[in-house]
């Protein structure tokens, strides 16, 4: 997997969350290229994208590995503090669900970025995922 694309709104502005997602992006096997807008109107995700909703399919960590690795997924689209459109859902090549539990668009890129990750450990069969 070369580069994997998220789109999102607004910047993490905490230094915070700025050095976890910067440490979470040195730790992946591939680059993130962060697409950020202002709005989610101005979210120009690509063609097909899988995007982040509560309403989408939910996964155990394991589940989550094997779906990242049979679908191989390059665009992550995540909406602003009103979440996403329904055309932008609509157009989504799929819809998913990070915890029935609701939080900011700002804690998503971490907790998504982290999934990630911890997708990669799985695969490889590391300790990280115990």
């Amino acid at each position: 997997m070369p580069k994997l694309a998220i789109y999102t709104v607004g910047k993490a502005k905490e230094a915070w969350l700025q050095g976890a997602l910067s440490e979470y992006e040195k730790r992946l096997p591939f680059s993130i290229d962060w697409h950020l807008a202002k709005s989610d109107a101005l979210l120009h995700a690509p063609p097909a994208y899988v995007a982040l909703d509560p309403s989408g399919q939910t996964f155990t960590s394991e589940s989550f590995a094997a779906w990242f690795y049979a679908t191989s997924p390059r665009a992550f689209v995540i909406g602003g503090p009103e979440g996403l459109t329904p055309q932008a859902k609509q157009q989504a090549s799929s819809l998913i669900s990070l915890s029935p539990l609701t939080f900011t668009h700002q804690m998503t890129r971490l907790i998504l970025l982290e999934q990630i990750y911890r997708a990669t450990q799985i695969h490889k069969g590391t300790q990280y995922h115990k």
